[in-house]
């Protein structure tokens, strides 16, 4: 009776666990060992604000788990001292928080990982380890993004300050322009002038034809 309790609980987690893999899109796997209680709790309470959640879990239990989310190739790293990080919604945190305290601490390391329903080795972790937190890479994107926008509202300002005035090499222009076009209004009406003036004497001897 008690081994069905047993068994009935440890299937309850493998199942609890697939779902971890499954609805994660970054893990990162490390061996623990030689951490002391005071930096673990300090690891547990940054990964938890990072939304990160960390679990020291049988390997028998993972290697079923990774199995029915697709991601056997895990099982070869389930081994010794074993805990694993999930991350919903960052694909770097769990990497980076890890990784810094694989650096202070010899006797703790990360075995590897996985990204996307993917299994990732070492370096690629180690790689994801440096790169900035996710509220950094979509500042940096917005920047990028808001670049063309800014300088179009930079503009935009300008003008509305002047109250809508145009600018100074545009206002030369504009004030040219009536000249030149004064100029050549006049030129046309200067030739056509004796043309007009010519035309009743054309016109004289056609009127004297009915007197004959």
């Amino acid at each position: 009776m008690a081994s069905e309790k047993i068994l009935e609980l440890k299937k309850q987690q493998v199942a609890e666990v697939t779902e971890w893999f499954k609805g994660s899109i970054a893990g990162v796997v490390v061996d623990y060992k030689g951490i002391s209680v005071e930096d673990d709790t300090k690891l547990r309470k940054e990964l938890r604000e990072a939304n990160v959640r960390y679990v020291v879990i049988k390997n028998t239990v993972l290697r079923r788990a990774a199995e029915n989310a697709e991601l056997s190739e895990l099982n070869d790293i389930f081994k010794g001292t074993t805990a694993i990080a999930f991350s919903e919604d960052d694909y770097t945190a769990a990497a980076r928080i890890l990784g810094k305290y694989a650096k202070s601490v010899d006797s703790f390391s990360i075995k590897g990982g996985f990204m996307d329903g993917s299994v990732v080795d070492l370096a690629t972790v180690e790689k994801l380890a440096t790169l900035p937190t996710r509220e950094v890479l979509l500042s940096m994107l917005c920047n990028v993004l808001n670049a063309p926008i800014a300088k179009l509202a930079r503009a935009i300002q300008a003008v509305a300050d002047k109250g809508g005035e145009a600018a100074p090499a545009e206002e030369a222009k504009a004030e040219e322009a009536p000249a030149e076009e004064a100029a050549a209004e006049e030129a046309p009406a200067a030739e056509e002038a004796p043309a007009a003036e010519e035309a009743p004497a054309e016109e004289a001897p056609a009127e004297e034809t009915p007197a004959e």
